[in-house]
């Protein structure tokens, strides 16, 4: 079976919505999960009996959407957004990886019911950690990720953030808790 289905479509006005679809196995439902980009979505699950009539469903939801004009964004057109927090040590403590393990369970969460992309990965380097994100949208990104580790409690006063086009390794800074003019990974 496969995994989600993420699309989204860009109405006359600007706005970008999506709509996303999965089968959730330990519940037996296929879950739908649909909204504006940005804000908290709307889900709708339905009991399934089995994965066969749940890979019905998906292939229904897949076709209406694309009815609707609703398509995958190639990660080409997408954006890298990363939070990043400074550390006090090069390689990072325990204490930095259960930040590492709390933020990124946050921000996957936070983002995914807004329609705001995927955390891709984390990783430590020279006293940073960096939770590096997929997302179709750099400004609701960004304020969604502020939102997310003030809400968690994630020590905000080191969260730096950066963004740059798909492809490209030159980011912008766009959010530090200092003044700064440049960003690095």
């Amino acid at each position: 079976m496969s995994g989600i289905i993420r699309v989204y479509k860009r109405s006359d006005e600007g706005v970008l919505d999506f709509r996303e679809a999965w089968f959730d196995e330990d519940y037996s439902q296929f879950v739908m999960n649909h909204g504006v980009v940005g804000h908290q979505s709307k889900t709708d699950e339905t009991d399934v009996a089995d994965a066969a009539a749940a890979e019905g469903l998906m292939d229904a939801f897949a076709a209406q959407c694309a009815d609707d004009g609703f398509a995958e964004i190639p990660e080409q057109e997408q954006f890298w957004v990363v939070a990043q927090y400074a550390l006090k040590t090069k390689d990072g403590t325990d204490r930095d990886r259960y930040l590492e393990e709390k933020a990124k369970d946050a921000l996957i969460s936070h983002l995914a019911w807004r329609g705001l992309g995927v955390v891709d990965r984390s990783e430590f380097s020279d006293s940073k950690l960096n939770i590096i994100i997929l997302t179709p949208d750099v400004n609701k990104a960004v304020s969604a990720i502020k939102v997310c580790v003030r809400g968690e409690d994630l020590d905000f006063t080191k969260l730096s953030i950066g963004a740059a086009p798909f492809g490209e390794t030159s980011f912008r800074l766009k959010h530090s808790p200092k003044p700064a003019n440049s960003f690095t990974l």
